[in-house]
């Protein structure tokens, strides 16, 4: 073979490793200095990798609104349910280590856990407990952590027996968060550390993660971390000025497992390069987790239903998707993405592979602006696998709009011609203590002003009962970054209040507000209820 043509062979190799070899986009700094500024959004972060190496990791805006602090690549974000990849690769470890296995049953290492239906309490595996197939509904139980919670792990999972399912076991595809924090007593009792101190023994260090944590106490004591922020407190969030949240009103601390990890640019720029190589450390130096574990990790197993986008975002309806052991994996004209969304109040994620192209990304945002998350990511999608350019972040922009505008109509629309009926009984017959199986208490009081409500399972979720119609009252918080319930009393053929069934006022509140899976029933004096 002669020089020139082992040179060829060489060049034609590394094509067929490396298809489409493309740098970021050109002007990037500027572009996502752009789509902040546009869409209002203080800080961000965005970290890209390709074929193994960090080609870009920068933080853009502020940390807080207000202040002069800058976002960097080392700034702290929350990183919402891209979380659950990390909980899936902790699970890996454990699989590695001959300590467990995919379809181990749960109830092997946890003898307590049970689900509603016996069957579906044996059969129930550790894969089930990661793939959204359980028979549970969207976002059941979720109340129980959101918007804050006192519960610890191991009590949500005894509470979880008394969630009804909403389909057969194994049968459908319905995204939850509370099997996920199963998962994390699965780890924690198969490992006998906690899930926090696991994820930074087994997870984050050897990972070589130095910022990333799971543990609330470190991420507050961090001081380049990012406050999360949002628009707020009118009809429908997502209108009105973007305000500062209380980074330390925040979901319970039980639901880490699900999504409240926090982590830097950094930190998800390496964490890329890892799932990139499956599992294999950036610097040669072993691995995070087996190359057959990573196979699992990508493997889909439950299908989602698709449902078309409409006009301006229809063409990132995908042909396939999937759910796999905490990715999601889809289509997008023509390439494979393996992907996840996360979300937190005051902070979105996006974390992006495109395997076939050897690149990966990831974007932070403390804010809920969808036109850096979603509009950034498509943009950069369509860089990496040659489609014209095309304005996401607008696409995005119009798409939330109309979407909040969609929204406000109707909840303007039921508020301006209730009918003109009930209540049916005097406000002090309503008032009494109430209790739902899996959610706890519910205490209806009266004074002078009326009606009021506290969810006592959730610490600060009171507020007022206003009526509505009938003997339907709008359940309006003291916190007014709780999303309004309509509360509806049902009453028996002797005039007495029987049960409560309860759901969202706004057609677009975040589905972690699952009221309509409550229904409260008079408390007898001496119950705890959940236990």
């Amino acid at each position: 073979m002669t020089v020139r043509s082992a040179v060829l062979g060489a060049v034609l190799l590394a094509a067929a490793a490396h298809p489409a070899l493309a740098a970021p986009p050109a002007n990037l700094d500027a572009r996502i200095e752009e789509i902040r500024e546009k869409s209002g959004t203080p800080g961000m972060s965005v970290a890209i990798v390709e074929h193994g190496q960090v080609v870009f990791a920068k933080g853009f805006g502020v940390r807080k609104l207000g202040s002069p602090e800058k976002v960097d690549a080392d700034t702290l974000f929350m990183i919402g349910s891209t979380g659950k990849a990390f909980t899936s690769a902790a699970l890996a470890r454990l699989v590695d280590a001959g300590k467990l296995n995919w379809d181990d049953k749960v109830i092997d290492h946890l003898p307590d856990f049970r689900m509603y239906n016996s069957w579906v309490t044996r059969e129930m595996t550790v894969r089930d407990l990661l793939v959204h197939r359980s028979g549970l509904g969207l976002g059941a139980g979720d109340l129980l952590m959101v918007p804050r919670g006192k519960l610890s792990r191991a009590e949500i999972v005894k509470r979880l027996r008394y969630i009804k399912p909403a389909t057969s076991f194994r049968s459908a595809y319905a995204y939850d968060n509370i099997l996920y924090i199963v998962a994390g007593a699965v780890i924690e009792s198969v490992s006998g550390q906690s899930y926090e101190d696991f994820m930074r023994d087994e997870v984050f260090k050897p990972a070589g993660l130095p910022d990333a944590t799971a543990d609330m106490a470190i991420q507050l004591s961090t001081p380049d971390r990012a406050q999360p922020h949002a628009r707020y407190g009118e009809a429908v969030r997502g209108t009105g000025p973007m305000k500062l949240l209380d980074e330390r009103d925040r979901l319970g601390q039980a639901g880490a497992p699900a999504g409240l990890l926090a982590a830097s640019a950094n930190d998800l720029a390496r964490w890329l390069q890892i799932q990139l190589a499956h599992g294999a450390l950036p610097d040669g130096k072993g691995r995070l987790f087996s190359e057959a574990a990573g196979r699992e990790m990508w493997t889909p197993v439950t299908p989602i239903p698709i449902s078309p986008m409409p006009a301006p975002i229809s063409g990132i309806t995908p042909g396939y998707d999937a759910y796999a052991l905490g990715w999601e994996v889809r289509d997008y004209k023509g390439a494979k993405l393996v992907w996840h969304s996360g979300g937190l109040f005051g902070f979105t994620t996006i974390v992006v592979m495109i395997p076939d192209r050897d690149v990966g990304f990831a974007i932070t945002v403390n804010s809920e602006e969808l036109e850096p998350r979603m509009g950034l990511m498509y943009e950069l999608i369509d860089h990496y696998i040659g489609q014209p350019a095309q304005d996401w972040p607008s696409r995005f922009g119009e798409f939330r709009k109309t979407r909040i505008a969609g929204a406000l109509a109707a909840v303007q629309q039921k508020s301006a011609a209730p009918a003109k009926v009930g209540p049916s009984l005097a406000l002090a017959r309503y008032a009494g203590s109430y209790a739902d199986p899996w959610y706890g208490t519910l205490k209806v009081t009266q004074d002078g002003r009326g009606l009021a409500v506290d969810f006592t399972t959730t610490p600060g979720m009171t507020g007022k009962l206003t009526h509505y119609q009938y003997d339907t009252f709008i359940a309006k918080f003291d916190d007014p970054a709780i999303e309004p319930a309509y509360l509806t009393f049902n009453l028996d053929a002797d005039g007495k209040v029987s049960q409560i069934t309860a759901k969202p006022v706004s057609p677009i509140a975040d589905f972690s507000f699952d009221y309509q899976d409550l229904l409260f029933t008079p408390q007898p004096p001496a119950t705890e209820p959940g236990r």
